[in-house]
C-alpha cells in the first residue's frame, strides 16, 4: 500500500491511497490506525497539500553507511553503525522550503538522499533475521547538513549541524514493507536544479537495514513511528571539487525506486 497524508483545500487532514497523486487529484480516503489496519472509506477528498507521511516519535540517523561515501569522505569504513539523531522539530513537509540557517558559517549546507525506515511494531533486542518484520514501511528523506556546524562547531556532536529547522524533509508517501521485499536493492538519487548529483543503490550500504534495526534495538525500545535514516551514498556536495552548497532558489529532489520523489525548494534565512 502507498499511504499519503494530505490536506484538502479547507485544511482538513486525511490519510489516503496514493496512485502517483498530484495536487488537485481526488484521493481515496483511508480510515483506521496506520500501525494496525487502514481501510478505504469509499469517500474521496481533493489533494491540496502533501504532508510528511507521519509525525515520527524519534528520528535516528546512521552516518557514513555507504562504502563509496566513506571513500569520498576520506574516512575508514566504521566497524559499528555511527548513530546520531535529529529533533522532530527539524521535520519538513514535501514541497515546503528548506531554510538556510542565519547562523550558518558562510556557505555550508549540503544535501543527502536517504532511505528512511519507519518502525511499525515495538522493537527491543531483535535479531537481524527478524528485524524486517518490525518495519511499517519506507519513505524518502533528505538529511540536510550544515557541514561546519557538524564537523567543527558542534562540540564533536553532529546533532547541531543536522538538526536545524527544516533539515529533515520526509515523504512524499509511505510505502508499506510488503511492496519493498528487499530494501538493499533500490536505486537512490539526488537531483539538484535538474542535475543528478547522487546516483547509487542501497546495496552499497555497509550495514543493512536489518542490521541497523537490530543494532539500534539492543537494550533500547524502538517505538512504533520511529524513523531511521539509513545513510547517504557518494556524491554529497562537500566532497566535490569545488564543493556544491545549497543556495536560495535551489530545488532539491530525492528519488528512491519504488517510493517516489521528495521535492523541496531552498530559501534564505528570514
Amino acid at each position: 500500500m502507498r499511504i499519503l497524508r494530505f490536506c484538502d483545500p479547507q485544511g482538513q487532514e486525511y490519510l489516503g491511497l496514493d496512485q502517483n497523486s498530484k495536487i488537485g487529484d481526488s484521493i481515496a480516503i483511508l480510515t483506521g490506525d496506520i500501525f494496525t489496519e487502514l481501510k478505504p472509506t469509499g469517500e474521496h477528498a481533493t489533494l491540496d497539500k502533501i504532508l510528511t507521511p507521519l509525525n515520527p516519535c524519534n528520528i535516528y540517523c546512521i552516518g557514513l553507511n555507504y562504502r563509496e561515501h566513506a571513500a569520498e569522505s576520506g574516512m575508514e569504513e566504521p566497524k559499528k553503525p555511527i548513530i546520531f539523531a535529529k529533533p522532530t522539530s527539524s521535520l519538513c513537509h514535501p514541497d515546503n522550503p528548506i531554510r538556510l540557517p542565519a547562523c550558518q558559517h558562510e556557505e555550508e549546507v549540503d544535501y543527502e538522499c536517504e532511505l528512511a525506515v519507519i518502525i511499525g511494531t515495538t522493537a527491543r533486542d531483535v535479531s537481524v533475521a527478524n528485524a524486517l518484520n518490525y518495519i511499517l514501511g519506507y519513505t524518502c528523506a533528505n538529511d540536510v547538513s550544515a557541514r561546519k556546524w557538524q564537523l567543527n562547531a558542534g562540540g564533536g556532536q553532529w546533532i547541531r549541524g543536522k538538526g536545524f529547522d527544516t533539515f529533515c524533509p520526509l515523504g512524499p508517501v509511505l510505502v508499506t514493507k510488503n511492496e519493498i521485499p528487499d530494501p538493499q536493492d533500490l536505486s537512490i538519487k539526488t537531483h539538484l536544479n535538474g542535475k543528478t548529483v547522487q546516483n547509487h543503490t542501497t546495496g552499497d550500504m555497509i550495514f543493512s537495514v536489518a542490521e541497523i534495526i537490530s543494532f539500534l534495538s539492543q537494550d533500547t525500545t524502538l517505538l512504533p513511528g520511529t524513523a531511521i535514516l539509513t545513510g547517504t551514498p557518494q556524491g554529497v556536495g562537500f566532497a566535490r571539487k569545488p564543493p556544491i552548497w545549497l543556495r536560495p532558489g535551489d530545488e532539491v529532489k530525492i528519488e528512491i525506486e519504488k517510493i517516489g520523489t521528495l521535492t523541496n525548494p531552498v530559501i534564505a534565512a528570514n
